[in-house]
């Protein structure tokens, strides 16, 4: 019998010589002496979901306890996945004595093996984040998911860009607001529209409130493509956009967020948020163009394609499977410096300034710079408003929640009243 043991280093085979009498222990010793991975770190399972980062908080039922138990006793037949879980660095490998190896015949100069290791692209794994947690403001966060579940229904992928602080001591990320750039969504890609003016904009009004861009945030569609070789965390699709952002951003501490909608049994959804950061080795494949960016409907979505041979779990390969180049990061929630109850930009419907008049009257009873304290509703005014002087002396009173000029005032009411 054939047994295909899939780990997050790749899939072997390997062959059980009498089914009918092997154990559980013979698997594993098989194991062992295939793929070098002691027989104590083993983990066993039939069930895919052992390999995905969240296995550690909640692990899958494992094959057996009992080194004794029957093969043959359980849900196995010839080709069947057996997914295999271990330790960093258990997987043990000795590479050959330093050999000389003529790099061109009888021209060029001679190479050993190590000179040929060392012009190898490894990809290993990253098993600490750059960034220590990931916090979101509650509202933001409710304000995003609320659109995909209510509007979209979780058929279409939405995207936005995350903004806020990064904390120099703890290397945590305060996420505090989303911008949602104009895009066009389908279930298995987001089409990001950028507009470089809207964004300048963004930028100018995050800077005034002591901010930045720190990540990026996107839903998975319940509709999204499968694998056949099981469940997956993120699409190479995904991956490919990922990376490219990261490399975009600028710092270490990048986060990239998922919004999913899991369902159970008796057909309730829940949304979930995780976090994480796209591997350094992923950041610098996309810069090097060793990640392909040309993905066709019919490759798996769970493998991302290389232009050339990479070394992955100890084996050269043009394919890496996703997980490799995710690196988990804690996630939390707080409540930021500012509100989200103004309409939010690029949702299809244009924002009116009729929305700005019913804002500022359902918040009259507060003081005026906490009417205005919505980055959303900034974002609507700094159309009007200079971008290198207005934006930041109005930023200013938000951010310090000082008295927002009389002048403002006036041009803000006569913006609501036109």
């Amino acid at each position: 019998m054939i047994l295909r043991i899939r780990s997050r280093d790749g899939t072997d085979r390997i062959t059980v010589p009498d089914p009918a009498s092997a154990t559980v222990g013979d698997l594993q010793r098989l194991i062992a002496a295939r793929l070098t991975v002691p027989v104590p770190v083993q983990r066993l399972s039939l069930d895919a979901s052992l390999l995905l980062p969240t296995a550690a908080a909640s692990p899958p039922p494992l094959l057996s306890s009992n080194p004794s138990t029957p093969l043959s006793s359980l849900r196995l037949s010839n080709g069947s996945f057996v997914y295999l879980s271990y330790p960093p660095d258990a997987r043990s490998s000795q590479p050959p004595p330093p050999k000389a190896l003529s790099a061109a015949g009888s021209f060029g100069k001679k190479m050993t093996m190590d000179d040929l290791i060392a012009r190898q692209i490894r990809v290993t794994r990253q098993e600490n984040p750059l960034c220590a947690a990931a916090s979101f403001d509650r509202d933001a966060a409710n304000a995003f998911q609320l659109h995909v579940c209510e509007a979209l229904a979780f058929a279409a992928k939405r995207a936005g860009f995350l903004y806020g602080r990064v904390d120099a001591d703890t290397k945590e990320v305060f996420v505090d607001f989303i911008y949602e750039p104009p895009q066009i969504g389908s279930e298995d890609v987001v089409q990001l529209m950028r507009d470089a003016q809207e964004e300048a904009r963004v930028d100018a009004i995050a800077e005034g409130l002591g901010m930045r861009r720190v990540g990026l945030v996107f839903t998975q569609a319940v509709g999204r493509k499968a694998s056949e070789t099981g469940e997956y965390t993120m699409s190479n699709r995904e991956v490919l956009q990922a990376a490219e952002l990261q490399a975009e951003g600028g710092i270490p501490e990048w986060v990239t967020a998922i919004v999913k909608l899991e369902v159970g049994d008796d057909g309730s959804g829940d949304v979930h948020f995780e976090a994480f950061q796209m591997s350094e080795i992923c950041v610098k494949l996309f810069k090097d163009g060793v990640l392909e960016t040309e993905i066709g409907d019919k490759d798996d979505p769970r493998l991302s394609k290389m232009r050339k041979e990479v070394v992955a779990g100890g084996k050269d390969t043009m394919e890496v499977d996703n997980d490799f180049f995710l690196v988990p990061v804690k996630i939390s929630d707080h409540q930021g410096p500012l509100s989200t109850a103004f309409p939010i930009e690029n949702r299809g419907n244009p924002v009116s300034m009729t929305a700005l008049r019913s804002h500022l009257d359902r918040a009259k009873h507060l003081p005026f710079v906490k009417r205005i304290s919505d980055f959303h509703l900034l974002l609507q005014l700094s159309v009007f408003l200079d971008i290198k002087a207005d934006v930041p002396a109005l930023t200013a009173c938000v951010k310090n929640q000082s008295v927002v000029p009389e002048g403002y005032q006036l041009l803000i009411e006569s913006l609501a009243g036109a």
